[in-house]
């Protein structure tokens, strides 16, 4: 047996683990003293007022263990600093949707104002195309009237415009006014040709061999006979045979400038130009 070795083993450990356990705990007692001695020291917290330092750390976020700050203060703090960027914000968003509201507003009077422009140009082009038609049919019926004028002072132009047509020599013997059956036939060849025919005029020249008044009243009884006839047995209206009692006159259209040895009647037939291209008087009826 070896008592006295293993004791001098057991007395090295059991001091060992004093030394250690005596190192570990001062530091801990002497924090623990230092925390009682400021308490100890420091008078009552009711009866002390906080200095301006200390008013400022509580507006500040608060540190805690190993130096992070405290996420409650945290959150507080910047709650804090954002609020006034929060309502700045808050208005902003409000003088954008008024701003978009009036810009709705204007657009909307301006597509007003477009649609009742447009509108207005619309009638506006309507009225000038209704305005146009009304000019053009003006014009076609002004140039109507102006081609009626012209027609017109054709046909006034043409009223006394006259073309021979044919013509008839009616002798008589011994100046007596009895149509032989010759003189008969030359005027029934002749009111022939103008049956249903308009315009026209027939020219009666009497012829006397005779000189004087009495030449004169024997070639109008001539002419007379020969108006009768055509009269009573065509109806020639009067107003169609003009006739001229010469006498042993000649006429200024006679290119015989003999004497008169016979007595005679000269009858010609005159066509008014307008009657040969159809034409109707300016009253409307046939000429």
């Amino acid at each position: 047996m070896k008592p006295n070795l293993i004791a001098p083993n057991l007395f090295s450990r059991q001091l060992a683990v004093l030394v250690l356990a005596s190192a570990v705990g001062f530091p801990v007692l002497a924090q623990q003293t230092q925390s009682g001695t400021a308490a100890q020291s420091s008078p009552p917290q009711a009866t002390q007022q906080p200095s301006p330092s200390a008013s400022s750390s509580m507006n500040t976020p608060k540190e805690g263990f190993w130096g992070r700050v405290n996420p409650w203060a945290r959150k507080k703090w910047v709650k804090k600093q954002t609020d006034p960027i929060n309502d700045r914000l808050s208005e902003l968003d409000e003088v954008n949707a008024k701003n978009a509201k009036d810009i709705q507003d204007v657009d909307s009077r301006a597509q007003a104002g477009i649609r009742q422009a447009q509108s207005t140009a619309d009638s506006a082009n309507q009225l000038a195309t209704a305005a146009n038609t009304q000019a053009q049919n003006a014009n076609g019926i002004a140039q109507g009237a102006s081609g009626h004028v012209d027609k017109l002072n054709n046909t006034v132009n043409g009223l006394d415009q006259y073309r021979q047509v044919t013509e008839a020599e009616i002798k008589f013997r011994g100046g007596s006014p009895v149509l032989s059956e010759d003189a008969r036939k030359q005027l029934d060849d002749l009111a022939a040709s103008v049956t249903g025919q308009q315009g026209y005029i027939l020219e009666v020249e009497a012829h006397s061999p005779l000189g004087g008044s009495a030449g004169i009243q024997s070639s109008e009884r001539l002419a007379e006979a020969v108006k009768r006839y055509l009269l009573t047995q065509h109806e020639i209206p009067v107003y169609r045979m003009h006739a001229v009692a010469l006498g042993n006159a000649h006429s200024q259209t006679d290119t015989d400038d003999k004497p008169v040895r016979t007595s005679s009647v000269h009858v010609r037939l005159m066509e008014n130009s307008l009657a040969a291209q159809g034409a109707t008087s300016p009253n409307g009826g046939a000429l």
